[in-house]
Formats: C-alpha cells, sequence, structure tokens
C-alpha cells in the first residue's frame, strides 16, 4: 500500500488531535487485571489498537463497541493460555501483556513482540525485573515464544529498574496494581500517569507522579462496578501536525493539543523561528509568517526532554531552516534512518553515526519514490512530499495506519494532495 502526494502546496484550515495510541495501549492492558467492565473513551482508531483488542478478545475478553472510539471491555473470564501469537508477533505493544497477566495468573507464555524496526528494544530490563520477583524465564526456540512463571514466592516491596523504560514501568506499574511495590528509576511520561490514573479508578493508592519514583501503596479492587477512563490526547500527533504547519509554511490550527506534555517541544519550536500562538488546547501554526533558522542542536531524551518519536519530524524542519542542525537521537539507534529517504529527496545530510547526522537548510525538496522505515519515519516522509515539489510515491503506507488514523483523510481537508492506493 502506498500513499500518492503531490507537494508544494500551502495548506490552511484546522485539524483534530485523537487519542494517545502510548496511552491506549497500556490502558487497554490494564483492563486484563480486574473482573470489572472498563468502558474506554477516546480510542485512536489505528492498526495497533485494534489489533492489541483482537488479542484481547483472543484470550476470552469481552469487547463491546459503544461508538467510533468508546469501547466496552469486560474481562472476567479470559484464558492467557488461548492468547494468538500471530496476533501478538504483529504488534511491539504486546510486551505490556506481561504485566497485567502476570499479576493475575503468575504465569503466562508470550510470543516475542514485533513492531517497528529502529534499533534494538531489548525485553531484558521487562524480564530481569520479574525475575527479581521469583519468576523464571524460558525460551523456546521451536514455538518462539517466552514461558514466565513464579517460581518463587518473593516477597518484595521495592524494585529498582535497570534503566529507564516507558514500557518496563507500566508493566511494573501494572504488576503492582496488585501486588503492590515501591518502583525506582520510573519513566515520567505523560502516559504513564494516564495509566495510573485508570489504576487509580479501580481502586489502587499510587503516589510518585511526576517522579522518578512510583509506588503503589493500595492495589485494585479486582471486582466491583463498571469504571470509565478517557484516554489522553496525542502529544505526538499533535507535535507532528504542528511541524508540518511549520515546514510547509502554512497557517493550521491544531486541535486537541495537551499543551502540557509539549513545553520543550514548543520552545525548540521557537528557537527554529516558528511562531506560534496557543489558546488553551488549540495551537495556530503560524508558517507563512515564520522565518525558520536552524539550531545549534536537537537531542531527543526520556520526558520531560524532546520526544524520540518527533525527532524525525524535527528532521524535516531542519531541511527547511537556514544553517546546520545537528540531531542527537539518544534512544535508537535506527531512527535515522529517514535520512536516507530525505537524501534521495534532495536534503542536505551528513549522517554522523548511528545516533548523530548534521542537516543543512534550506534545501529544496523534489517529490521522489521513498519508503516508509517505520511508523515515525512514514509520517515524517508525508510532512516532506508535502514540502516538496512534484510528486511523492510513499510506499508503506501501513506502517503509518499503525499510528495515524485515516491520514490522508484528514490532510486533505487541509488542501493537501494526498490519495491512498494499492
Amino acid at each position: 500500500m502506498k500513499f500518492i502526494v503531490n507537494g508544494g502546496k500551502k495548506l490552511k484550515g484546522e485539524i483534530d488531535v485523537r487519542g494517545s495510541k502510548n496511552a491506549a495501549l497500556p490502558v487497554l492492558a490494564a483492563t486484563l487485571l480486574t473482573q470489572r467492565t472498563c468502558t474506554i473513551d477516546n480510542i485512536p482508531v489505528i492498526k495497533d489498537v485494534l489489533t492489541f483488542i483482537e488479542i484481547i478478545q483472543s484470550m476470552g475478553g469481552d469487547v463491546r463497541w459503544l461508538s467510533e472510539r468508546k469501547v466496552r471491555i469486560t474481562n472476567k473470564n479470559i484464558d492467557p493460555n488461548r492468547i494468538s501469537r500471530d496476533l501478538v508477533r504483529n504488534i511491539r505493544a504486546s510486551i505490556l501483556l506481561i504485566g497485567p497477566l502476570l499479576a493475575r495468573f503468575g504465569e503466562i507464555k508470550i510470543s516475542l513482540p514485533g513492531g517497528c524496526h529502529i534499533g534494538p528494544r531489548p525485553m531484558d530490563i521487562h524480564l530481569d525485573a520479574f525475575k527479581e520477583l521469583g519468576f523464571s524465564v524460558t525460551y523456546n526456540k521451536n514455538g518462539e515464544y517466552y514461558h514466565i512463571k513464579r517460581t518463587k514466592n518473593i516477597h518484595k516491596k521495592e524494585i529498582t529498574l535497570k534503566g529507564l523504560t516507558v514500557t518496563g514501568t507500566e508493566n511494573m506499574l501494572m504488576y503492582a496494581a496488585i501486588h503492590p511495590l515501591k518502583i525506582n528509576i520510573a519513566a515520567l511520561e505523560p502516559h504513564v500517569e494516564d495509566l495510573g490514573k485508570l489504576l487509580v479508578k479501580l481502586g489502587a493508592k499510587i503516589k510518585g507522579f511526576n517522579s522518578h519514583t512510583l509506588e503503589v501503596i493500595k492495589p485494585i479492587q479486582k471486582t466491583g462496578s463498571a469504571v470509565e477512563h478517557t484516554v489522553m490526547y496525542d502529544p505526538i500527533e499533535a507535535g507532528t501536525f504542528i511541524i508540518l504547519g511549520a515546514a510547509t509554511k502554512s497557517d493550521i490550527k491544531v486541535k486537541n493539543v495537551p499543551v502540557e506534555s509539549l513545553t520543550l517541544t514548543f520552545k525548540k519550536l521557537e528557537e527554529f523561528g516558528v511562531i506560534l500562538e496557543i489558546k488553551g488546547t488549540n495551537v495556530f501554526v503560524k508558517g507563512s509568517r515564520s522565518k525558520l533558522k536552524a539550531v545549534s542542536k536537537l537531542i531527543t531524551k526520556e520526558y520531560p526532554g524532546i520526544p524520540t518519536d518527533l525527532q524525525a519530524p524535527f528532521g524535516v524542519l531542519a531541511t527547511q531552516a537556514k544553517g546546520e542542525t545537528l540531531i542527537f537521537d539518544t534512544i535508537y539507534e535506527g531512527r535515522l534512518k529517514y535520512l536516507y529517504e530525505l537524501d534521495k529527496m534532495g536534503a542536505s545530510v551528513n549522517i554522523l553515526s548511528a545516533h548523530k547526522a548534521i542537516i543543512k537548510g534550506p534545501q529544496s525538496l523534489v517529490g521522489k519514490n521513498v519508503e516508509s522505515i517505520d511508523l515515525r519515519a512514514g509520517a515524517t516522509l508525508i510532512i516532506a512530499a508535502l514540502v516538496a515539489k512534484g510528486e511523492s510515491v510513499l510506499h508503506g503506507a501501513e506502517q503509518i495506519d499503525r499510528g495515524y488514523e485515516k491520514i490522508e483523510e484528514r490532510l486533505t481537508k487541509l488542501g493537501a494532495d494526498i490519495k491512498r492506493e494499492e
């Protein structure tokens, strides 16, 4: 599947931000902790989320769609042994099943999760943490699955993760929701707190949000009345659309922006010379009036730093800014692969290592045949194609569908010339 994009046009209008993919997935995983009915609203209707729901259904979860983005889930009679290993292999987010299923059942057999090719994302931090809690971990090469089982009754009240990991923190937090723990070296990302909000609604008492130490003092109530939760809006999608307006020198309004989650991103955009007007949860991008200039360094770090998921969109912005920008992605080794595609389009790129590159601008991009390397790179290349003159063919559209809902339809409403083809 591919997108055909005719670029070089100014965009105009408004675009809504949908629910956060990175928040929705752990929230859906957390419904596995309880027999209580959970109604989850503001679900992004994207491939990864729909696959995750299918995984829950494969175990016997009762899932009912109440509206386009609202789902009711009851996991009263689930059986982890029925899990679809094929579906698990399709998405990286299936790693989030480990915490809640081990918390509730004490044993699982799970395939190696799939996902984007953005560099090593080992399961070691997750698995080592559960080993400390008394679980054995074995890998069945023939069946290509991990068997994780409690073998020792270790009553630890505190655990220290071996590094900052968002999904590792979320797995430990979900496990602690039934077996209370203090979690040291916890990630701070906003979607970790969003997960915590659901756990609190389920009866947990948690302290330490906005710090690197989370502690579950009181566990959830596994039975009881139904609960409702609304997934936070997506800061990555919001940042992507804001950068889109700036890079195409367009005036657009981005709605439902979780402004408090993008503080440093806004500062960096201002450093690039982007003019923004923020009113509540609406961000007005004044692209036509912005005079883009390079920044000396753009370094991605764990929250509250610049998100690695926005590094690639910033890379396109740097191609349109006067001067040289050093891009330094401290998190993933494979996140700079999109630069080879930008090079085809006429960008001035000097890749220094797997983590660093220098981009010189401004450069006129031209339409080319390019490949969506991963989810975020795919969205980035759409931005590049809309900046470029002429026609671009972006292969691997299904990668983008994993994280962006009906993106071609939404961009068309801004005046973009983009269509999907098989």
